[in-house]
């Protein structure tokens, strides 16, 4: 883990503050960009997921089901 110092707007943080807790801004702001800097990771957890194959079945019905109802 490492500690950065970011400069925020007042209303932004008042909402990170208010939406998350004080205590929870750090955790939100990296679960939030993890996905968009972390690509090697994601890519590994879609592998993991599609490994399921119930998940998988799922998620096959309900692409069917939606390119049914046009």
């Amino acid at each position: 883990m490492k500690k950065i110092t970011i400069t925020l707007d007042e209303a932004v943080y008042e909402g990170l503050k208010n939406v998350v807790g004080k205590g929870s801004i750090s955790k939100f702001l990296c679960d939030l960009a993890r996905p968009y800097v972390v690509k090697k990771e994601l890519a590994n957890a879609y592998k993991q997921m599609s490994k399921n194959k119930e998940r998988e079945a799922e998620a096959d019905e309900w692409v069917e089901n939606l390119t049914t109802n046009f």
